[in-house]
Formats: C-alpha cells, sequence, structure tokens
C-alpha cells in the first residue's frame, strides 16, 4: 500500500477539473484548520461534504443563522435541521405557545 501526501495546490487544481474527491479532501483540510472561510468557499462551489462539516459546527454551536446561510448555499441537510430546531420548542412546551402565525 503507498502512503501518499498531497499536497493543497494538486488538490485544487483537481478539484477545479471536477474531482469531487479531491473537493471533500480540501474540506477535510479545512475542517481540520478550523478555516471556516475556506468551507464556505468550497461550499459555494457545490462540496456537499464541506456543507456536512459545516452543518455540524452550526449544530454545536447552535447557529441558527448559520444553518439558514449552509441552506441557502445548497446543503438541504442544514435546512432540514435548522427547521427541527426551530419546531423543537413549540412541540416540547405543549399548548403555552401563541397562536400567532410567525
Amino acid at each position: 500500500m503507498t502512503n501518499t501526501n498531497v499536497d493543497r495546490e494538486t488538490l485544487r487544481e483537481l478539484a477545479d477539473e471536477g474531482n469531487e474527491t479531491a473537493l471533500d479532501r480540501l474540506a477535510d483540510l479545512a475542517d481540520e484548520a478550523d478555516d471556516l472561510a475556506e468551507l464556505s468557499e468550497l461550499l459555494d462551489e457545490g462540496c456537499m461534504h464541506a456543507g456536512l462539516l459545516l452543518t455540524r459546527r452550526a449544530l454545536a454551536s447552535g447557529d441558527l443563522r448559520e444553518l439558514q446561510r449552509i441552506s441557502d448555499a445548497g446543503y438541504d441537510e442544514a435546512g432540514k435541521e435548522l427547521e427541527r430546531l426551530l419546531k423543537a420548542p413549540a412541540e416540547g412546551h405543549g399548548d403555552g405557545g401563541s397562536d400567532r402565525p410567525l
């Protein structure tokens, strides 16, 4: 088995040529480096793995606005998680909520 250490530049070139695995690898590297700006850029490029990683971070910090942004950028699971979080308090508090629509 060969251990290959691929540099970022090579990964970027491959990703630019449409290689989704290289794009996912770039997302993993950005996540490891806590580089949220790069993760966001990768999501904007269509990297759904970056969306997953950003969604995990947003859920961990309870950042509803970030979940909305991630969903708007095309990662549907972030929207599902956002809806789940928004509905949770109403379901948990029974009949004590307002009848006024949002």
